[in-house]
């Protein structure tokens, strides 16, 4: 993420004066080439933000909440990309080619969304700008890079495990991603959803302004190294004509449509792979219900799911300064 952060601030010519690395004692001393120059990683403290505008934060819920009121006391916003302040009520979740209002509510603190609720907010706000809706029905199909750069090494690991004939054991993850799938391996809440699943379900909700909108999700990991798809069913409260659909996400900011109905040609990890769009296409008519749609996306989590969005909400609020 740190990495992806870097790249995007070069690519996207952000504007700053100073640029600042910050990391456990543990990183500090190492050296980062940026734009030519050699940074060094300092070790975090309160002195590190004084002077500082901008936080972007992307180092664990618990790192998040410890250094929040040292890095608001020094005047700076923190866009945090970890879920510890997501559901709190006076912090905007923002994905800025959908709610990009909400990010100039904040106080001090603006969240940035779970990586596949902002890929499916994505193919839902031109829709729902033109017709309100009624249910959204999500499953997920997430890549090894969702649970960090060890566990995209494990699934080439153990790939040539299972190649070679032998039994995969996985050490990162709870089970072999290598010619496998299995059911999101976050924490089981309550209600028998898994935190991850929880995450869409009410991040969905508040981003779309919608607090009661019926969201179900069901979220599987599989063998992708690098981006996520997600097969979304929505309902609305009338008809839906496809076509229509069809050219409002065509149109949409943030999304690519990728339909080839002759050649039976949609979306695709690799399609979305290192890239900003999502991809969107299939685009059909629920047989079962005259009044819901079918999407298929792809996109990938890194980028647009993780800090090409930071960067934008980091812009949004460049814009109006």
């Amino acid at each position: 993420m740190g990495q992806e952060l870097l790249q995007l601030l070069d690519e996207r010519s952000f504007p700053l004066k100073e640029l600042r690395l910050l990391a456990s004692a543990r990183s500090a001393g190492r050296t980062q080439t940026w734009q030519g120059s050699q940074l060094t990683v300092q070790e975090v403290s309160e002195g590190a933000f004084e002077g500082v505008d901008l936080v972007l934060a992307s180092a664990g819920g618990s790192v998040s909440r410890q250094w929040r009121s040292a890095i608001t006391a020094a005047g700076a916003v923190m866009v945090d990309n970890s879920s510890a302040f997501r559901m709190e009520a006076d912090v905007p979740l923002v994905v800025p080619e959908v709610n990009p209002e909400a990010a100039f509510g904040h106080q001090g603190v603006i969240a940035n969304p779970n990586c596949t609720t902002i890929l499916l907010t994505l193919a839902l706000a031109p829709l729902a700008a033109c017709r309100a809706l009624r249910r959204v029905v999500v499953s997920t199909y997430q890549s090894a890079s969702g649970a960090g750069a060890r566990a995209m090494d494990e699934l080439k690991q153990l790939t040539e495990v299972v190649l070679q004939g032998g039994t995969p054991h996985s050490e990162v993850l709870p089970h072999s991603l290598a010619f496998n799938l299995f059911l999101h391996n976050s924490p089981l809440q309550a209600n028998s959803y898994c935190e991850e699943e929880m995450k869409m379900v009410n991040e969905t909700r508040k981003i779309m302004g919608l607090a009661d909108l019926p969201v179900t999700a069901t979220c599987v990991r599989v063998p992708v190294l690098r981006a996520h798809s997600e097969a979304v069913n929505i309902e609305f409260n009338e008809p839906f004509p496809v076509a229509e659909a069809r050219q409002l996400l065509k149109a949409a900011p943030g999304v690519e449509l990728i339909e080839d109905l002759e050649n039976n040609r949609f979306p695709m990890p690799t399609d979305v792979t290192g890239r900003d769009p999502v991809a969107v296409g299939r685009i059909r008519q629920d047989i079962s219900n005259p009044n819901a749609l079918e999407l298929w996306l792809c996109g990938d989590q890194i980028r647009k799911g993780a800090a090409l969005n930071a960067i934008q909400i980091a812009e949004l609020l460049m814009s109006s300064s």
